[in-house]
């Protein structure tokens, strides 16, 4: 069974529990009541039924069967079809859970269909049955308490992700790889329940504005305007997330190029080094080169060399290699070679 709570209000006070909807709309008629009935993902003929009892406009019960829809807020003559994306957030896999909601309302009727757990109705019903003279001004004074329901637990997700964001302060800073897919991640969170959030608004603003024809009267119209404060300081909180999200991925970027900047620095220096290392050891091996190859021609020991005959052909190659050597020596020196 669908039909998670079903009950007929008279005066603000619970005076039936109808046990089948066949029951409800009989003693709705004869107690002259409110009724509400909560559903939880109701099979099409179940919400067929109160559609043609309540004359639910087939498009909002096409919604309301298809789910997936975006907030908004539409009026079918003394009817109004709201859509609420409630939210959760997950500590054990750190992102938000939506949930969505689908409320019809009319002169003596309000009906929930809920698609997720959240929001938790039960707890609506509960405090509005203890205020009767809020529950007793009608399917408005219901409206108003499940959308404040609904805001009231956007809270605690503000909280997970202002807590996501500061651990994400402290990875960026500790050179953390996974930072940046964190943030992206973080961002999709946050788009998300910025999508789930802003339309509140204006919903909000247009039942303020709207009150008269919507059925509002002075003290739902202030408990609206409450809840419209509410709804907008979690709108500028969650915009803020995002810029500060935006400012994030844009320092890592920084610190990302700063880091490959630094690399690319040492890496420079090094070759540098290595470059003065390889002159040095490219002109030590020139300067020995030269003797070596004097050295080596007259290790050859031909007869017909006309320096091994001569007197003076041993000195002179000797001072052949110094003089080589020297001469090397001072002009790599003067390159800075050496």
């Amino acid at each position: 069974m669908t039909v998670v709570d079903n009950a007929i209000y008279v005066g603000g006070h619970r005076t039936s529990d109808p046990s089948s909807l066949d029951q409800t709309f009989e003693e709705m008629n004869e107690r002259h009541g409110m009724a509400w009935i909560g559903l939880y993902r109701p099979d099409e003929p179940e919400l067929r039924e109160i559609a043609d009892e309540f004359a639910l406009h087939p498009l909002a019960v096409e919604d309301a069967l298809t789910g997936h829809q975006r907030p908004k807020l539409d009026r079918y003559g003394d009817a109004v079809f709201l859509v609420l994306r409630p939210a959760r957030y997950r500590d054990a896999a750190e992102e938000v859970e939506f949930g969505e909601v689908h409320i019809f309302a009319g002169q003596d009727y309000v009906v929930t269909v809920r698609h997720a757990e959240s929001p938790d109705l039960a707890r609506v019903r509960h405090r509005l049955e203890a205020e009767p003279e809020l529950l007793e001004r009608g399917p408005m004074a219901v409206l108003y308490g499940i959308i404040d329901e609904v805001v009231d637990e956007y809270e605690p997700v503000v909280v997970g992700l202002e807590n996501d964001i500061d651990e994400i302060e402290n990875q960026l800073f500790a050179n953390d790889p996974a930072v940046a897919r964190r943030i992206f991640g973080l961002t999709r969170e946050v788009i998300d329940f910025q999508r789930a959030v802003g339309p509140l608004v204006p919903i909000l603003e247009r039942l303020q504005v709207d009150a008269e024809s919507f059925g509002v009267d002075l003290e739902v119209k202030r408990a609206f305007r409450d809840v419209h404060d509410h709804a907008i300081r979690i709108v500028e909180r969650s915009a803020s997330f995002r810029t500060i999200l935006e400012n994030a991925l844009l320092l890592h970027s920084t610190l990302v190029t700063q880091r490959q900047n630094d690399a690319m620095a040492e890496m420079t220096e090094f070759s540098l080094t290595q470059n003065e290392q390889v002159k040095k050891v490219s002109g030590w091996a020139a300067i020995l080169f030269a003797p070596t190859l004097v050295g080596t021609i007259y290790g050859m020991n031909f007869d017909y060399m006309p320096e091994l005959h001569w007197t003076f052909g041993y000195p002179m190659a000797l001072a052949l290699m110094a003089t080589t050597s020297f001469t090397l020596y001072k002009v790599f020196k003067r390159k800075g070679w050496l």
